[in-house]
């Protein structure tokens, strides 16, 4: 039976699954969410329910995070009621969040100074990766604090890397992971559109060219569902909008040019203006149809 007792705090789209992995792993999971929805589904799993993250805290040994940006993540650890009011010392915190490097630092020193260890611990896979346990999980923080949250991160991942042991670079990795991600999107839009206006068999250019060098996890995942014009998450557009700012941020911190990352974060303003933010990241191609007069369909 695992020995540590945990919070987990978020629980939406990506936060319950994870949850639910944890408890039928056998671990005692207590939860606290910003809406009510989520609590209720995971306290159906098994979950204890609390009142605040404070509360969580109160009870866990570790506390995960998996919240929406840096700010939600400063308000839930650091604000009122949050998880340093209830944190005593030993604990740690595993941010799943996709969130800033830079502010992940400063939350670490923040809970470091109340003898609170942070791992940040973003995660890639989607919503298919946290149901199966699957996710691709890049950690920075101390390697001592990883070796003892290890077991609980293989509950929740197949790929789990240590990237280093300064806070923010897990963070630093998935930001890399989605510049690489979001331009694998639009190499797939743009593909579908040079096909659909060639008047090709949609179904059979698929299989062609995810069976070659082309071939890609968003080609596999997001390919059938453009053909489908199934729009639903997923990994949503306005959620790829904050991780695309992240990189614009960390690019001009660093002061490097990122061409491509540019060109999509305009792309999904247009998909935004279409009212396609809480779409799927796959609803970009309507703003490549609409430049190319053509529609994109089986």
């Amino acid at each position: 039976m695992p020995e540590k007792k945990l919070g987990f705090i978020g629980l939406g789209i990506m936060g319950r699954p994870m949850c639910r992995n944890l408890i039928d792993a056998g671990y005692p999971v207590t939860v606290w969410n910003r809406s009510q929805p989520g609590i209720d589904e995971c306290a159906g799993y098994g979950a204890v329910a609390e009142s605040s993250a404070r509360a969580v805290a109160e009870r866990s040994e570790v506390v995960i995070t998996m919240v929406t940006d840096s700010s939600d993540v400063w308000e839930v650890v650091l604000g009122p009621g949050g998880v340093l009011d209830g944190a005593h010392p030993g604990m740690i915190l595993i941010d799943m969040t996709t969130m800033s490097p830079k502010v992940t630092k400063e939350i670490a020193r923040k809970l470091n100074e109340k003898g609170v260890m942070m791992l940040d611990a973003p995660v890639s896979g989607g919503d298919r990766g946290a149901r199966e346990g699957i996710l691709s999980i890049m950690v920075g923080g101390p390697a001592e604090v990883f070796q003892q949250c290890v077991p609980i991160l293989e509950v929740l991942g197949r790929n789990i890397i240590h990237i280093g042991e300064a806070n923010g670079a897990g963070q630093s990795t998935k930001l890399c992971n989605q510049v690489v991600g979001a331009l694998n999107v639009l190499a797939v839009c743009e593909g579908f559109t040079l096909a659909a206006k060639s008047k090709l068999d949609m179904e059979k250019m698929l299989s062609a060219v995810k069976a070659g060098a082309a071939g890609s996890w968003q080609l596999d995942d997001l390919g059938p569902k453009i053909l489908a014009r199934n729009w639903e998450p997923g990994f949503m557009v306005k959620t790829a909008q904050k991780d695309l700012r992240l990189v614009m941020e960390a690019a001009g911190d660093l002061g490097i040019c990122l061409p491509g990352v540019a060109l999509v974060h305009q792309l999904h303003h247009a998909a935004e203006a279409e009212g396609l933010g809480e779409k799927g990241t796959q609803a970009l191609i309507r703003a490549l149809e609409k430049l190319a007069n053509v529609e994109v369909r089986k």
